[in-house]
């Protein structure tokens, strides 16, 4: 096995980065959420005249990576289906609809429906429906035919 002269004796001209290194892990420390390309942004303003691909290699080196967000944690257990109510006022499912007009202006429609006799409860069409709004909805519909055992809601986002 043979080897280059030119290689084996080859020395290396990467200076000094100490200074450079510092100051990348104090911009990393100061601005946690901030990825390589920031921090080298930030390093640029500082009066550093470097490269963007030394400040990646530095900051990988480093181990200053943001890390990812862990996904939506969904609910463990087992589904049940749930039990058909015995009478009215057991369970009502609340649900909101939406459609355009012609215009092009998105309405919402908030409907209460009892589970038990399908009778509909509730049923507000608005361009935009407030919590406050929904609240006082059913603070009205409970205070004409009583408060149910529960109140359901699919709670599933609408890809609108």
């Amino acid at each position: 096995m043979q080897v280059d002269r030119s290689t084996v004796r080859y020395p290396s001209r990467r200076g000094d980065d100490a200074e450079l290194r510092n100051a990348i892990k104090r911009v990393s420390r100061e601005r946690r959420r901030f990825g390589c390309r920031r921090v080298h942004v930030m390093i640029a303003r500082e009066g550093f005249a470097v490269n963007h691909k030394k400040v990646r290699r530095i900051y990988t080196e480093e181990k200053l990576q943001v890390r990812r967000g862990g996904g939506r944690k969904r609910a463990l257990g087992t589904r049940k289906p749930m039990v058909l109510p015995d009478g009215p006022n057991q369970r009502w499912s609340l649900d909101f609809v939406s459609d355009a007009l012609t215009d092009g202006r998105r309405f919402r429609i908030l409907t209460v429906v009892d589970d038990f006799s399908r009778e509909n409860l509730v049923l507000v069409a608005d361009t935009s429906l407030s919590g406050q709004r929904v609240a006082r909805e059913l603070d009205r519909v409970i205070a004409e035919r009583g408060m149910p055992k529960t109140i359901v809601s699919d709670n599933v986002l609408c890809a609108e």
